[in-house]
């Protein structure tokens, strides 16, 4: 202790004896425009500030040999020594031809944002991972991008370890993500149960850690004819960082407000995460920047007495992820380059629980009943490595991404009923997983002299991907027997086999599938003139088990006077079924008003789905319009940009055929399931909707800069069309039930918008966020609507920079503790006469701002 009592002393009192000086200055473009909004900060420190609307800055640098770094999306950036200068101005250049990256949405590296012809938010990981409460990154989206909607459910299976997430309320699988421009693999969990992408795969944002980010770019547009398949909604691109010569990292501790957790009094759910970031220099001009971080958050409990479960909320887990990002020049002209990573998850979920005495607990094993708990072991591996340069004056790079996602299932606090007191309490479930290979080659080139300016690229993608499921041992799956069991009202069932939670997987349900995919684009962005832009691209894909789909997109950009343009675009879009829609299959358990089902889910190309009429599966299809209006001037930003989205054939999981169904109710009896559910192409949907993004920012005095934004999402969505087939007349409702359409129409609030400010002053900061979630509708187990009533959240934020290398963060996230609406049943005349009759056994469904409470937490963030 008194060691480390020395070495805080000489750290401070080092700290104490660094020089200072106030450095000023004007950051323009190549034409002598003001840059406003550029990010300027002291290397090695959380030192910093950023340009106001006439592009000028000042900043306090703590010692002489300061390095100052100057950041722009879309300008390449600089590094310029201090060297005791009081003024320093600079000009940026256009395009990021030095890192090697184009801003998502247009191939051109000589645009920016703000001349894109088609929406691009950026969202800047190092502040608000500074200022916000949210740990993981499905968080901090949900948070800070008003279209992008994430829940943490309970009570769903694999969903309770992986948070489905969306953009614009369509389906998880319906968003592109991309890492440093090359297609991410998704996850291998396809989506059954929840509020959230029923029926969806997506992709797995958590396993990216956010202190491995520089910036996120979504693309609020459709864009497969870009990217190709997935991006219907839009596109999320990760840029990782690559900074050198400084080590940053945060240590985050946090708890929400225990509010009816029987077992805790005042917190639970607590969250500690340590990471760390550190780059260096490799060759001539080359890099390599590592992360690491841990993440380890506990049980919440939102308890009812009435309730069909003792344990309602969220997972137990431990998440360890390390990344790397990294380029070395090979002569002038061309590097070759690599990043990637490794994530691991070890998490527990309650399921729903067992009485003591029904015909799935065995009494001699737990007296009181059981609350069985489903287990993960998730892994995610991804490698992508290129090489880049000029070839023949085209901009060049190709490339190899490889990435896998494997979910193994193990069951714990279990038993599997049919073996009575022999049964073990743990079980080995399977699992599944999903493998990618993505090999592409790109050239772009761009004429200063061809009108005022034109960039023509085109390229050549070849996608392998696998989906495998795997079984569990056999007394996760096997029912042993018949063994009677004679119930309360004295009659006689069979104890169910397979293990309680989470029955195993057989070997039955074992797959091996896969396919390839093939494609080619061509894509041209015009400037007509220095005030017009038009853009257009086409792609072909062929898959080797759909066949080949061609689509195309126009966009453009007409500037009207200075900081003032109007956009839009119009494209086609596709997206194949993803492998584990087509060969998913299981029997689980789920519970229809407290009372458990087993249920079968059959794969596709089964015959009892044949049997019953379901169509095989064939792919989405999209047409995509956009129209909006940006505007910038005197540190105003304003965008307005409106949509509209139809979709055909959208995929989506059936409602419950019974066993007494006239077609397939005998195959049902022979699995000893009580129904079936299927993938299949329900419906047709179209999506009305407008983005909203104004900011305010400046400066008061040479050290004190704030910034106002207002952001928000309007989106209504339609199902125009329930596609069936002439065997399906008359079984509408199990076809897709109006509880199944709710779920999906409640994809994303009606209205979802964050209004923040953020303020320093020499060394404090100052952060507040109100956000609004609009009411949403869901349909319960017996029928009613469950009316979520619209709910606002406040979180505040307090920093101290307690030297230039160390900061404080102290603050909460839904500080007021806002929770949904509670949904009771009320069957009786007392106040506790009621039942939760919720997708997940609670008072609430995981919808709006989730149903967890106040989150505070403490943060110490370092850079050195």
């Amino acid at each position: 202790m008194k060691v480390i009592s020395t070495l805080l002393f000489l750290f401070l009192f080092a700290a104490g004896l660094s020089a200072q000086g106030l450095i000023k200055g004007k950051v323009t473009d190549e034409a002598g425009a003001a840059l406003p909004g550029v990010t300027i900060y002291e290397r090695g420190t959380s030192n910093g500030t950023v340009t106001a609307w006439d592009g000028t800055y000042a900043l306090r640098y703590s010692r002489n040999d300061a390095v100052l770094v100057f950041s722009y999306t879309g300008f390449a950036g600089q590094e310029i020594p201090a060297e005791g200068r009081s003024e320093l101005n600079v000009t940026l250049l256009e395009g990021l031809v030095i890192e090697g990256l184009e801003i998502v949405g247009s191939r051109s590296l000589n645009r920016t944002v703000t001349n894109s012809p088609v929406p691009v938010d950026i969202i800047d990981i190092r502040q608000i991972t500074t200022t916000q409460g949210q740990l993981d990154l499905n968080q901090l989206l949900q948070f800070a991008a008003p279209s992008f909607n994430a829940n943490r459910q309970t009570g769903a299976d694999g969903a309770d370890h992986t948070d489905p997430a969306s953009l614009r309320g369509l389906g998880p699988d319906q968003t592109l993500v991309l890492i440093n421009g090359k297609r991410r693999h998704q996850s291998s969990l396809v989506n059954l149960y929840g509020t959230r992408g029923r029926g969806n795969t997506g992709t797995d944002l958590n396993a990216i850690p956010a202190a491995a980010i520089e910036r996120i770019e979504i693309l609020r547009d459709g864009a497969s004819a870009q990217y190709g398949s997935d991006a219907i909604a839009g596109v999320i691109n990760i840029v990782l960082k690559e900074s050198v010569n400084e080590f940053s990292g945060n240590l985050n501790v946090g708890a929400n407000l225990a509010q009816d957790n029987p077992e805790r009094s005042t917190f639970d759910g607590e969250n500690v995460q340590l990471n760390g970031n550190y780059g260096f220099r490799i060759g001539q001009g080359g890099f390599v920047n590592v992360t690491t971080d841990y993440w380890h958050r506990g049980h919440t409990n939102r308890f009812d007495p009435t309730l069909y479960r003792r344990q309602f909320g969220d997972a137990q887990g431990s998440n360890f992820g390390t990344y790397f990002n990294a380029a070395v020049p090979l002569n002038d002209k061309a590097s070759v380059y690599a990043f990637g990573g490794l994530n691991t998850r070890k998490s527990e979920a309650y399921a729903w629980s067992r009485d003591a005495g029904s015909a799935r607990n065995v009494v001699s094993i737990y007296r009181d009943g059981f609350d069985p708990i489903i287990a993960t072991d998730i892994t995610d591996r991804s490698l992508s490595v290129g090489v880049r340069g000029e070839l023949s004056g085209w901009s060049t790079d190709f490339n190899h991404t490889a990435g896998s996602n494997r979910f193994h299932y193990y069951g714990r606090n279990t038993l599997n009923a049919s073996l009575e007191e022999r049964s073990p309490t743990e079980f080995d479930d399977g699992g599944f997983q999903l493998q990618q290979h993505v090999t592409t080659l790109d050239f772009s080139r761009f004429y200063k002299n061809w009108m005022s300016g034109v960039n023509l690229a085109f390229g050549l993608e070849h996608r392998i991907e696998n989906y495998q499921i795997f079984a569990g041992e056999e007394g996760s799956w096997r029912a042993y027997g018949p063994v009677p069991f004679v119930t309360s009202d004295g009659d006689t069932v069979a104890r169910p086999g397979g293990a309680q939670g989470f029955p195993g997987f057989a070997p039955a349900n074992e797959v091996n599938e896969s396919r390839s995919n093939l494609a080619a684009y061509l894509d041209g962005e015009f400037d007509l003139s220095s005030r017009f832009t038009v853009a257009a691209a086409a792609r072909y894909e062929n898959y080797s088990d759909f066949g080949g789909t061609l689509n195309g997109k126009l966009a453009a950009r007409l500037q009207l006077a200075e900081g003032l343009a109007l956009r839009a675009s119009a494209s086609s879009g596709f997206r194949a079924p993803s492998l584990a829609q087509l060969y998913f299959n299981s029997v689980y358990t789920d519970f229809v008003s407290g009372v458990a089902v087993d249920k079968f889910l059959a794969k596709n190309n089964s015959p009892v789905t044949r049997a019953l009429g379901i169509e095989a599966l064939k792919q989405e299809t999209s047409v995509n319009f956009g129209a909006g209006l940006t505007f910038a001037r005197n540190g105003l930003s304003l965008t307005a940009d409106y949509y509209h989205i139809t979709i055909e054939n959208r995929i989506v999981l059936t409602a419950d055929f019974t066993d007494t169904d006239d077609q397939i109710g005998d195959i049902l009896k022979g699995l000893n399931v009580g129904s079936a559910r299927f993938f299949t192409n329900a419906i047709n949907t179209s999506t009305d909707g407008l983005d909203l993004v104004a900011s305010f920012g400046g400066r008061l005095g040479d050290n004190r800069r704030y910034a106002i934004t207002l952001a928000g999402n309007y989106n209504s969505m339609n199902i125009d069309k329930v596609n069936t087939s002439p065997k399906l007349l008359g079984k509408e409702d199990s076809y897709l039930s109006n509880r199944e359409k709710l779920f999906i129409l409640a994809s994303a609030p009606k209205l979802k918008g964050n209004l923040s400010l953020d303020y320093r002053a020499l060394r404090w900061g100052f952060n507040a966020r109100l956000t609004y979630f609009d009411k949403i509708e869901l349909e319960d187990y017996i029928g009613t609507l469950d009316v979520y009533d619209a709910r606002v959240t406040l979180d505040l934020s307090v920093s101290y920079d307690i030297t230039p290398n160390l900061r404080w963060t102290i603050g909460g996230a839904n500080i007021l503790n806002a929770y949904p609406t509670a949904q009771k049943d009320f069957y009786g005349p007392g106040p506790t006469d009621y039942s939760a009759e919720s997708e997940g056994g609670g008072l609430y469904d995981p919808v709006q701002m989730g149903f967890n409470g106040a989150f505070l937490f403490s943060r110490v963030g370092f850079r050195f």
